[in-house]
């Protein structure tokens, strides 16, 4: 069964393939999480949820909020979190290129153009574009996602659904949070 775990750790890229493609996403997601992590082991009764972290960095950073610490890092993990959610829902939905239909093109360029795309800047949109060449055949993807076992792709399928059914919410909650607190930044990496 799939579970939140999975979404949260970085490694749950290495299902995308190549490494080499993906492997500065994985380190920029663990990087996020690693900050993260840093600050609420700092003083764990002091950043008991992530809105406390952004409350108390706001008023410690002052006007560098929100760019920079954890707030910063929660962002970009947040965008990330959003583009593998946004993918995950585009497979369970059925989307697919009806040609190619063991690809998984459709579904990343879905995602990322909810999730990233308005933040990257030219050269990091056209990385992408040519990337996507990269990604598995969904049958190795949702194979990956059970960890090497043959799949019945329906079944996988619902696993992937009942996650997306509670980690959706989560992700949400923090995309409210940052938009509460107008902590969400528009520029373009």
């Amino acid at each position: 069964m799939l579970s939140s775990s999975w979404l949260l750790e970085a490694s749950g890229l290495d299902c995308l393939g190549t490494p080499i493609v993906y492997s500065p996403v994985k380190a920029d997601l663990a990087g996020n999480i690693k900050k993260i992590r840093a600050v609420y082991e700092s003083h764990p009764t002091k950043f008991k949820t992530l809105k406390n972290i952004l409350e108390v960095e706001k008023e410690m950073y002052g006007p560098a909020w929100p760019k920079t610490g954890a707030t910063l890092a929660l962002m970009w993990l947040k965008r990330g979190l959003k583009f593998i959610q946004v993918l995950l829902q585009s497979l369970s939905d059925g989307e697919r290129d009806e040609e190619n239909p063991n690809l998984i093109r459709v579904n990343a360029l879905k995602a990322y153009e909810i999730a990233l795309k308005k933040y990257h800047g030219w050269m990091l949109q056209k990385v992408f574009s040519g990337s996507v060449y990269a990604l598995p055949y969904k049958s190795d993807l949702l194979k990956a996602l059970e960890k090497g076992k043959e799949v019945n792709e329906e079944e996988t399928l619902e696993k992937i659904h009942q996650f997306l059914a509670k980690a959706t919410p989560m992700l949400d909650a923090i995309y409210d949070m940052y938009a509460k607190m107008n902590a969400e930044l528009n520029y373009k990496a």
